[in-house]
């Protein structure tokens, strides 16, 4: 049986993707960090989509901010050849987001934390699904990067370096998986709409990334979108960007309106 292996698929981005995936009749295997977030996001996409398989697995990216948990993908690609589940398309949605880190204040293994669960975490996953691509014929990687990778934000020096280095990574494996037809790509969202948007809506009010040339900002939905056209529809398509943000990266500076 194929399936689709999305991480981070608890919550938010994820959520959508899965529903997207599962909606259009993909089998898909998901991870979240929580145990119980798993199982009660497992009994929820089940109920809703009874016609394809669905099947959660607990694992975090790291044993401690040096040393990514490398054992836990090996256990979760054995469970799955265990099962007659071979991953045809992989979704790396999983990420550290590396908030609030401070150039002369933070440690340096918050840097590390971010880069191995962002970078190395994903290289690892990538190895191991790739793997079972080449011997059944190719499959997809797709990247969930940020426009952050291109133009930087405050405070979160890890998480834009890791971006930055993620396309990279993208770019290497597309070179060399692509003998296998296996295709690599990466989607590029700006702001999402998601639970800290509707957390915080007095920040978010007035954030200026939220002014784009369209005059919107992404949903969910519009992720997923675009993770499933480099999954299933881009047959000749691999090492590719695709910047979902409203316009913003290719502005200058945002056009807020006068008040």
């Amino acid at each position: 049986m194929n399936a689709a292996l999305i991480t981070g698929a608890c919550i938010n981005t994820g959520v959508a993707i899965v529903e997207k995936f599962a909606g259009e009749g993909k089998n898909v295997v998901f991870t979240g960090r929580s145990i119980e977030k798993v199982a009660e996001a497992e009994a929820a996409y089940r109920k809703k989509f009874p016609n394809v398989t669905i099947l959660g697995y607990a694992m975090d990216s790291l044993l401690d901010e040096r040393t990514v948990d490398e054992k836990s993908v090996e256990e979760l690609f054995a469970d799955l050849d265990a099962k007659g589940i071979l991953i045809d398309s992989l979704v790396l949605n999983a990420a550290d987001q590396g908030l609030g880190m401070k150039v002369f204040e933070s440690p340096l293994t918050d840097l590390m934390k971010v880069i191995n669960t962002n970078v190395v975490w994903n290289f690892c996953l990538t190895e191991h699904a790739a793997r079972r691509m080449k011997e059944n014929g190719g499959g997809s990687v797709v990247f969930l990067n940020s426009n952050t990778a291109y133009r930087a934000i405050p405070d979160r020096v890890a998480y834009v370096a890791s971006k930055g280095g993620q396309l990279g990574l993208m770019r290497a494996l597309a070179l060399d998986l692509g003998k296998y037809n296996i295709r690599v790509n990466a989607v590029l969202p700006g702001m999402i709409k998601t639970d800290r948007w509707e957390k915080n809506p007095d920040f978010y009010a007035s954030v200026p990334s939220r002014y784009t040339p369209i005059g919107d900002v992404a949903i969910g939905a519009d992720i997923a979108d675009a993770v499933w056209y480099f999954s299933e529809h881009a047959r000749n398509t691999t090492g590719a960007e695709l910047v979902v943000d409203g316009g913003n990266t290719i502005q200058l500076y945002p056009i807020i309106p006068e008040k």
